[in-house]
């Protein structure tokens, strides 16, 4: 009589150790568990109401036991430990958390409930394939350790999200599966022996049974050791209702070797075994998920190289010296020393020191930069000739490029809407792929029934969805990572798929297709014309200090041109009295100097205060505008005395940009806030193109808005600050230049430099994505038109299956990584 079997653990499954069983009574019924961790987990399950968990688990399911809870938990709410993995140490938070102990979908399912019963969580979301946890909560309700504490109550460990942990954790993936190709492989050499004897004639002697048995002692480690991540696949997906590929590997691999056990202890003098055809596929098979997981990580390999461009360490100057340090012991306003040839370790202000920064890996800018006192250094940029001394402003996350790696992540772990209809396509795929393979089955059987039999597992697995899944994906990821190192970030692969099919680009004026550095061109009091460069007469030199006196207050660029116009000349600061000033956005300024009443804008500005205009400074403003150069109107005490004509430089690869967007169909409209006929001039020089002038920064967001309505699919490009709701507004709103703060919140795309010719290079590049899709997907199709009535005919065995089925994923992979060639050539 057999010893009595273990009680199993009601929460893990786990067999129980007599001396070590815990019981507890769990909805009026007594409860076994392994241990006091499983009963606390299954008692904390059952108190929140989500025993549902248990029912999403089918029977057979372990779970392990739950992991140890971080020690000192209380050091996460410290907000210098917060603000490592933390965005915004704000009232509202959100953390990526990586979680052990998830299995499957149900350990999902009770994560995302749970948390969301706290008081004070605002969202939970787990992706399961890279066991994150994102979560957003409210830290004045609630401390991230009771959010972990929680998570340890419910049998899951987590700790803050590190990019390296998660490198080396699929580095460690990877080698398993190395490991398990290498069995595979070493069996599958020595079942060639066996192969070559039976073939030629131990199959008819008294070796026969020999020869089987020795291929069923090294093909059952096989299947087990180095099948396991198919069995294990197949079986999850099989108890979610979720048909993955591993399913047909599964069962064409547990078919043939089944039969080949059968045969073998049938004694059968005709029918063969298959133990080598086993090995042979799985052994094959790995291979090319090795393959494909090589391709994958060197495909988006992007964010690690902008992780690789974060320093380790930094020189922190102390009254002792230096001192190297490890970079996260750096704190705001310490001061860091930068070498020759060093990166730069933070985002900060140059103290002292003068020399060129290579910034190409932020802004693909190949030039260097001349820095020098007062100017800011980026993390990750690489120092040339100089010593610089910086005072730290941004460490790590917080730095320009933290930002951007937080970024290019988010924008690989998106999904297109292209690839929900691929997602929910593969699983029927599967449920064809079985039926087509029973039909098969049944069709031969009465032919011959080993034929039959290789001819079904042949079209198991050689049916391959895998590029419909890896389309998208890969495809965004190349994409995105390309972008970035470019200076091009995008936000996410819904994006490329509207950029894709935008018709009409909308681009703001003024610090787009201009510099945004506003210059003064003229100056005319009466029939009196003044240019800069030449000898101003004392009456523009007294008018420019009036100016000076008033324009000092405004931060507009116009403001800053005449600033700027009036000191060149020698006009010094604070020579006139100045009070009541009033700033009206989108019209000018006004103020008392020493009692006399001067305003300053454009024309609708002194009509409106009552100014008596003058005729023929009207009909100066009109000759400049039909050049192109804009005006702005001076009044002293409600008279008009002057008419300044200034001028925002149009930038030199703008005419370029315009002429290649035309050229490839699209239209083009360009917005400003000047007058009609100066904005046409401009549109003018640039080649051509509709004009929406006169708007103010308030209705930006309105004239996309009425575009929109008339069925056109807009891209507002702009500079990310006064354009920010219009660039939401719009269908892909792409920010220039100011590419790290308000724009990375409301563009789609954000540009780190100022070069125009990134609009065109984004355009270009979300074409090209979506129609590698596209082609990833045709050669989806077409692998499986071609290789499944081939397989269904018995033309092709499991063998040539297992090596033709990756081929299609590994097609997949290299047209994705060929979007990396479109920009070669360009710096």
């Amino acid at each position: 009589m057999s010893a009595e079997s273990p009680k199993a653990c009601f929460h893990c499954t786990l067999p129980i150790e007599a001396s070590e069983e815990v019981t507890a009574e769990i909805k009026g019924k007594q409860q076994s568990f392994c241990c006091n961790g499983c009963k606390s987990v299954c008692e904390a399950i059952y108190a929140s109401g989500l025993e549902g968990f248990y029912q999403r688990m089918y029977d057979g399911t372990q779970l392990a036991p739950p992991p140890d809870l971080p020690k000192e938990l209380a050091l996460y709410d410290m907000d210098e430990v917060q603000e490592e993995f933390v965005d915004d140490l704000g009232q509202i938070r959100d953390i990526h958390l990586l979680v052990d102990g998830i299995h499957c979908a149900a350990c999902v399912w009770l994560i995302e409930h749970s948390l969301l019963n706290l008081a004070g969580v605002k969202a939970a979301r787990v992706n399961l394939t890279g066991r994150r946890l994102h979560v957003t909560w409210d830290n004045s309700r609630l401390k991230l350790s009771a959010i972990i504490r929680r998570l340890g109550q419910i049998g899951y460990a987590a700790v803050p999200y590190d990019p390296e942990a998660a490198e080396d954790r699929l580095r460690l993936e990877n080698r398993h599966l190395l490991y398990r190709m290498g069995f595979a492989g070493f069996t599958m050499m020595n079942l060639l022996w066996i192969s070559i004897a039976l073939y030629s004639g131990a199959d008819k002697g008294e070796f026969r049974t020999l020869f089987q048995w020795v291929g069923f002692a090294l093909a059952t480690p096989t299947l087990i050791y180095s099948g396991y991540p198919f069995f294990k696949g197949a079986w999850s997906g099989l108890r979610h209702l979720h048909l993955g590929m591993d399913v047909p590997i599964a069962i064409g691999a547990s078919i043939t070797y089944l039969y080949s056990i059968y045969v073998m202890l049938s004694g059968s003098g005709t029918a063969e075994v298959y133990y080598d055809t086993v090995v042979n596929f799985i052994f094959v098979i790995l291979v090319g998920r090795y393959l494909e997981a090589i391709s994958k990580r060197q495909a988006v390999a992007s964010t690690q190289r902008l992780l690789d461009l974060q320093p380790r360490v930094a020189t922190l100057l102390i009254p002792e010296g230096e001192k190297v340090v490890p970079i996260r012991s750096v704190k705001q306003g310490d001061r860091v020393l930068v070498r020759p040839g060093e990166r730069v370790p933070v985002d900060g202000l140059i103290v002292e020191g003068h020399s060129a920064v290579d910034e190409s890996m932020l802004t693909g800018e190949s030039v260097s930069v001349q820095k020098g006192p007062d100017m800011s250094v980026s993390a990750g940029t690489i120092n040339g000739h100089g010593a610089l001394q910086v005072s730290v402003t941004g460490l790590l996350k917080d730095s320009a490029l933290g930002r951007i790696i937080r970024l290019v992540e988010e924008a690989q772990a998106s999904k297109a809407p292209i690839q929900c209809v691929a997602d929910r396509i593969v699983p029927w795929f599967v449920a064809i792929t079985i039926g087509l393979a029973c039909a098969t089955f049944f069709w031969w059987w009465d032919t011959d029934f080993e034929l039959a039999l290789m001819a079904a597992t042949a079209v198991l697995i050689i049916t391959c969805p895998c590029a419909f899944g890896l389309a998208t994906p890969m495809s965004i990821a190349v994409a995105t990572g390309l972008g970035a190192r470019y200076g091009i970030l995008i936000r996410n692969g819904d994006v490329l798929e509207r950029f894709s099919s935008i018709d009409h680009f909308v681009f703001d004026k003024t610090g787009t297709l201009t510099k945004g550095q506003m210059q003064v061109t003229s100056l005319q009091m009466g029939r009196q014309v003044w240019m800069p460069g030449e000898t101003p007469p004392e009456t523009a030199r007294k008018l420019l200090g009036q100016l000076l006196a008033v324009e000092q207050f405004s931060e507009h660029s116009i403001a800053e041109a005449l600033v700027n116009c009036a000191e060149l000349i020698g006009v010094k600061r604070n020579q006139f009295q100045v009070s009541e000033f009033v700033n009206r956005p989108g019209y000018g300024v006004s103020a008392q100097v020493e009692g006399e009443t001067v305003l300053i804008g454009n024309h609708t500005w002194l009509v409106q205060n009552g100014v008596e205009m003058q005729s023929d400074l009207e009909q100066a403003a009109s000759e400049l505008d039909k050049l192109g150069v804009g005006s702005i109107r001076c009044a002293i005490n409600d008279k008009e005395v002057a008419l300044i004509g200034v001028e925002d430089p149009i930038r030199q690869d703008a005419a370029g940009l315009v002429s290649d967007l035309k050229a490839s169909g699209m239209k083009l409209s360009m917005l400003s806030g000047d007058r009609q006929a100066t904005a046409e001039a401009i549109a003018q020089r640039l080649g051509g193109m509709p004009v929406i002038a006169e708007v103010l920064p308030e209705q930006k967001d309105q004239v996309i808005d009425q575009l929109q309505q008339h069925g056109q699919r807009v891209a507002m490009v702009g500079d990310g600050v006064n354009d920010a709701p219009a660039l939401v507004r719009a269908d892909v709103g792409i920010a220039l230049g100011s590419g790290t703060d308000v724009s990375i919140a409301s563009a789609d795309i954000v540009l780190m430099s100022n070069e125009l010719d990134k609009v065109r290079l984004a355009s270009a590049l979300s074409r090209r994505t979506l129609r590698t899709i596209r082609q990833n997907i045709g050669l989806s199709i077409a692998y499986n038109i071609i290789m499944i009535p081939l397989a269904m005919s018995a033309l092709v065995t499991p063998l040539v299956a297992a090596i033709s089925m990756p081929i299609s994923s590994l097609l997949v992979i290299g047209n994705a990584a060929r979007i990396r060639t479109l920009f070669r050539g360009i710096r």
